[in-house]
């Protein structure tokens, strides 16, 4: 939960990105998963030391691949396993989101009322915070892990009332219900909520009425004064290799992002979760419907040529993870690494890709074409991605070069008409054309995550 990994926090300066593993690049129908592909992609990552970790990936009650890669532990040369406990970092939101629907299900949470009705202490600011504002981060509070004395307060152990002192009295970003902005300030007042209106801790909580009925019992709330057989130890890369992560108390991540489980036990959750185990019916609905930036409660659902994954990522000191769903083939994806970096969520996009029967190209199977400088010269202009965030193409002695905002020029390099791949990363583009065969638009492929962009004038 760093201010430059973020739990679960979101960048538009994609191209900056350095990236070893691999990416989905096209999907097709095939009549069986090739787990030996999805095993061969993720040491892919692993021998290069850009993925160290834990990989789970099930379909329809089958369990396809079940793997342990790289060490849990460095320095005791043990390996990690899917018993191996690892810090959620962000995909512990969606337990909190879940634990407020159940209090909404009890009829002692209103998920519309202002955040004031269980917190009669806050702020006059926070009269139009709701409960589902802080769950879908649109109620403007600023975050907590990206002011200024984060780095110096993260390993100090504190309590849910200190840290929304932190907080509490800075001005709104914004009206609240007028923007989306991810804030893990809004899951520790949540944290808070729950407290204050189940009358248990949150830890208690979670664990009493989530991971204990559905047999979790290698998943908790994490801290380091606890002997926890199994627990992996996060690390960093470095200049000159890998080292021990920063270390942070584990009082601080809270609901936002405090918890460790497995693979095998978040493969329970997804099948209980998705099974109707937890939830109502329109409980589950409620918690997946996306609003803005397609963020539910607690969980991202993005919908990319009539597929639908619902999933969340997470990065704190020493760990990245992904938890991703496929609710029309029940399909979960769990990728959970002890090395920071972009490599689980990257390859949980592309473990999904497999899984649903598509096709995944490693960096060094991609096979360049020549295109005339005529032909890239079709491809110039800019191709804005976000408001403050564009692309800029233009060929440059007979090469095209794509420059993002505030970024160096990267050559791009052909596989075929349309279809591009970045030389100093893993990022593809593929462009799009209109009725009269110009080009019109482009989407960036980056992160397992597609971008798309129309180009302007």
């Amino acid at each position: 939960m760093t201010k430059t990994i973020a739990v679960g926090g979101r960048s538009v300066r994609i191209l900056a990105m350095a990236g070893l593993t691999v990416l989905a690049v096209a999907a097709h129908a095939a009549a069986a998963q090739d787990v030996g592909r999805m095993d061969q992609v993720v040491r892919a990552s692993a021998e290069q030391d850009a993925f160290a970790g834990a990989v789970l990936v099930a379909r329809d009650g089958e369990i396809l691949l079940d793997r342990g890669y790289g060490m849990a532990n460095r320095e005791w040369n043990i390996a990690n396993t899917g018993d191996t406990k690892f810090r959620l970092a962000s995909v512990s939101k969606q337990f909190t989101a879940v634990a407020v629907m159940i209090l909404h299900e009890r009829g002692l949470i209103d998920l519309d009322a202002p955040v004031k009705t269980y917190l009669p202490d806050a702020p006059a600011a926070w009269d139009k915070v709701t409960t589902r504002r802080l769950l879908n981060h649109t109620a403007g509070l600023p975050d907590f892990t990206r002011l200024n004395d984060y780095e110096a307060q993260k390993t100090q152990a504190t309590t849910v009332e200190a840290l929304i002192a932190r907080f509490r009295d800075r001005p709104l970003e914004f009206h609240p219900g007028e923007k989306f902005a991810y804030s893990n300030s809004g899951y520790v007042v949540l944290t808070s909520v729950i407290e204050k209106v189940s009358g248990r801790p949150y830890a208690d909580f979670i664990s009493e009425t989530l991971f204990q009925p559905l047999g979790m019992a290698d998943s908790g709330y994490d801290s380091p004064a606890v002997i926890l057989p199994g627990r992996a130890s996060g690390y960093t890369p470095a200049d000159d290799g890998v080292v021990n992560a920063d270390y942070v108390d584990m009082s601080v991540p809270q609901g936002a992002g405090g918890l460790y489980s497995t693979t095998r036990d978040l493969l329970k959750w997804e099948r209980a979760l998705f099974g109707g185990r937890v939830l109502q019916p329109s409980s589950l609905s409620e918690l997946t419907t996306p609003g803005r930036n397609d963020y539910a409660l607690g969980l991202e659902v993005r919908t990319n040529g009539g597929d639908t994954i619902i999933s969340h990522s997470g990065g704190i000191e020493g760990f990245n993870t992904y938890l991703g769903y496929d609710a029309a083939r029940r399909m979960t994806v769990v990728v959970l690494g002890n090395l920071n970096g972009a490599a689980p969520e990257k390859l949980g996009g592309a473990l999904m890709t497999l899984a649903r029967g598509g096709t995944v190209t490693l960096p060094g199977e991609r096979q360049a074409v020549v295109l005339t400088p005529e032909a890239l010269r079709a491809y110039e202009g800019i191709y804005e991605l976000a408001p403050t965030f564009a692309l800029t193409l233009s060929v440059v002695d007979g090469r095209l070069m794509a420059q993002a905002t505030g970024q160096k020029a990267l050559e791009l390099s052909a596989e075929a008409v349309d279809a591009f791949f970045l030389n100093a990363m893993d990022a593809q583009i593929t462009f799009s054309r209109d009725a009269a065969g110009a080009v019109a638009g482009l989407v960036l492929h980056q992160g397992g995550r597609d971008m798309p962009a129309k180009k302007k004038g």
